[in-house]
Parts: C-alpha cells; sequence; structure tokens
C-alpha cells in the first residue's frame, strides 16, 4: 500500500485566523482545536481525510515570518491545494485581497500561487 499525506504542521501567529481564511477559501472545516505543545495553540483545518495543523506557540506570536524557504534547508516552500474550479478560486484568494502571481498552465493542470499573511505561499491548483 502507498502512503499518502494526512496532514502538514505549520507555525502561524493566529491559527484560528488562518483556519477562518483557509476554509472560506476552499471549503474546508475545522476537525479540532485546543491546547497544544509548548503552551501553544493548534487547530486542525481540512477535510475528514486530511488537514492543515496550523500551530502559534508562546514564541510564536508576534514573530516575523521566517527566511526565504527556498534557501532554508528544511524550509517550507509551498503548500499545494487542488480545487475543482481554478477561475473561482481565484476570484476568491483575489477578493480576500491577495495577489495571484506566477500562473501556469503545464502538465497536469493549470495553477496560480498566492502568498496569506504568514508568508506561506500557497499554490492553488486544478487538474479538470
Amino acid at each position: 500500500m502507498a502512503g499518502r499525506i494526512e496532514h502538514a504542521n505549520v507555525t502561524v501567529a493566529d491559527p484560528d485566523a488562518t483556519a477562518a481564511m483557509l476554509s472560506d477559501l476552499f471549503g474546508w472545516h475545522v476537525r479540532w482545536s485546543g491546547p497544544s505543545i509548548h503552551g501553544g495553540r493548534s487547530v486542525h483545518v481540512g477535510t475528514d481525510d486530511d488537514y492543515l495543523a496550523l500551530y502559534a506557540g508562546p514564541a510564536a506570536r508576534g514573530q516575523s515570518a521566517a527566511p526565504d524557504s527556498y534557501v532554508t534547508k528544511g524550509g517550507l516552500n509551498h503548500i499545494g491545494i487542488v480545487v475543482d474550479d481554478l477561475d473561482a478560486a481565484e476570484a476568491r484568494v483575489t477578493a480576500r485581497g491577495y495577489e495571484a502571481h506566477s500562473h501556469a498552465d503545464y502538465e497536469p493542470g493549470r495553477r496560480f500561487y498566492f502568498r496569506e499573511e504568514n508568508g506561506i505561499e500557497i499554490e492553488v491548483v486544478s487538474y479538470g
């Protein structure tokens, strides 16, 4: 049996705000939220099958974004999210004030990227 990614855990300034944004953009829901490691707080947001764990610890609150992930060993370069309707997703992204960039159309699908408040780049892709 092949493995699959069940979740990724990223540090953000405000897990509840980031979860609300992701839910609004991608139709996700909060699966769990509560206290977590090092006196922090986590929110698990996604689908019934997979999710992002959004974490804020005491030291993370108010910190600036991490250095450029593309030159930092172990850095998170982007999170890819598959949608059925890329144009509708881009409309939701831009309506929230994010700037869509790096549009591309190559096999196996069309895509664009945007960077959210925590400095995390999100790739939105459609294979349809």
